[in-house]
């Protein structure tokens, strides 16, 4: 289908969503997620149809991103009926300004209108995107990857069917089903359709993106995360954070690739490596690294700036707190970093020069997550600085205007 036309009844769909009153879309959010499980069976053997295809071209975190099991569909019902839950943003007054000529001024948060999503791999992203973008008002164009094709199409049919059925316009959910570059690069250039545009994959897609959309942007995602060992760290809990933040689930964003060590700190990196050895975890390390883990191979450039979704770690070790922070700042890709220490001005010195949209004391990186903020599902997680950082929620996905009350007033 012509992207133009699913442009222009996208459009058309985001003037009824954004006069959509709360109790309508509530009860649609919660038939879609109501849907989603009684249809399971429908999405899981198009998903399984899906991981075969894909079984011999991707790595096995990519895999374990593209399957669907009943417990994944049962959680993507679930983040449904959590932003069923969260509060409409729409309307909300954000301030109001009272004129000496009588004139009422209220800054209201409105719907964008139309966002586009170009994704990759995750097919659970294809409910949470509608979600949080039909709760906060808007209208959705998806375009995911060859590789989930017939899961999105699937869940996308289960969704517009609840839409349709409770009143509102199907096609504030409509899903690009050809999946070459020329609907992606399309997709990037429809400023007359789309208000904004958010790529949520690897490094090359963002990049694709952002260099070439005429479409307003928000770059999502890439997460070389950091933990640093400061000189105070609790060993116990060194070794428990990194653990955590590196093998929890390795094949996301929010996991951990590399490692900065305080040179007083070589007993904890021991522990670490013992820890992260007993998971298959393939250390990368400086020559003083190595000259404590002999096992250690030796970290390149590149490896300091790489984001592994696998079962590997680069491991600087450093003489100070501020070396530490110039390495992590040098490396980072502004998305979460993590201090490990018993030292408030020492956390409170890095929370504020590290430069990221997520900055954890004592605690670890997998948390920057929408669920895990309280803001339900998730669009995204903003690596930049405009509009909306971090895990993206109901308000990053608004803007707002101006309405003005008056009762006969002109400017003299």
């Amino acid at each position: 289908m012509d992207l133009n036309i699913l442009g222009k009844r996208a459009k058309e769909a985001s003037v009824k969503m954004a006069a959509a009153d709360t109790e309508l879309k509530n009860s649609i959010l919660r038939s879609a997620a109501d849907a989603l499980i009684a249809r399971r069976e429908e999405i899981l053997k198009e998903n399984a149809l899906d991981v075969e295809a894909a079984r011999e071209q991707v790595s096995p975190a990519m895999l374990d991103r593209l399957s669907l099991d009943e417990k994944k569909i049962m959680g993507m019902a679930e983040g449904l009926n959590e932003i069923a839950e969260l509060n409409d943003p729409v309307g909300e007054l954000i301030e109001e300004i009272r004129r000496p000529n009588g004139l009422i001024i209220e800054k209201r948060r409105t719907p964008l209108g139309v966002i586009g999503i170009i994704y990759e791999s995750r097919p659970n992203v294809t409910a949470d995107a509608f979600g949080l973008c039909f709760k906060a008002g808007n209208a959705v164009i998806l375009r995911g990857g060859s590789d989930a094709i017939r899961s999105n199409v699937a869940i996308a049919r289960v969704i517009r069917d609840a839409i349709g059925e409770g009143g509102l316009p199907a096609d504030a959910m409509q899903v690009v089903e050809d999946t070459t570059r020329e609907s992606a690069k399309e997709l990037m250039r429809m400023k007359d359709y789309l208000d904004l545009l958010i790529p949520r994959g690897g490094a090359g897609l963002i990049r694709s993106v952002v260099e070439n959309s005429t479409v307003p942007v928000i770059e999502t995602g890439v997460g070389n995360c950091h933990i640093y060992i400061d000189e105070s760290a609790d060993s116990d809990m060194a070794v428990n954070i990194t653990l955590n933040a590196k093998t929890q689930r390795m094949g996301v964003c929010n996991a951990a690739e590399s490692m900065v060590v305080h040179s007083s700190c070589a007993d904890t990196l021991k522990k670490i490596y013992a820890a992260l050895r007993e998971k298959n975890i393939e250390l990368r390390g400086d020559e003083r690294v190595r000259s404590i883990i002999a096992e250690a191979l030796a970290a390149t450039e590149e490896d300091y700036g790489k984001e592994y979704l696998g079962p590997c770690i680069s491991i600087k070790m450093v003489d100070s707190l501020d070396e530490a922070i110039e390495h992590v700042n040098r490396y980072t890709t502004h998305h979460s970093e993590a201090i490990i220490t018993a030292d408030r001005d020492r956390a409170e010195r890095f929370l504020k020069e590290v430069d990221a949209a997520c900055v954890y004391w004592n605690a670890s990186t997998r948390f920057t997550d929408g669920f895990e903020f309280g803001f339900g599902a998730e669009i995204g997680i903003s690596t930049q600085k405009f509009h909306a950082r971090g895990p993206m929620g109901l308000n990053a996905i608004t803007s707002y205007k101006y309405e003005i009350l008056g009762n006969g007033q002109i400017r003299e």
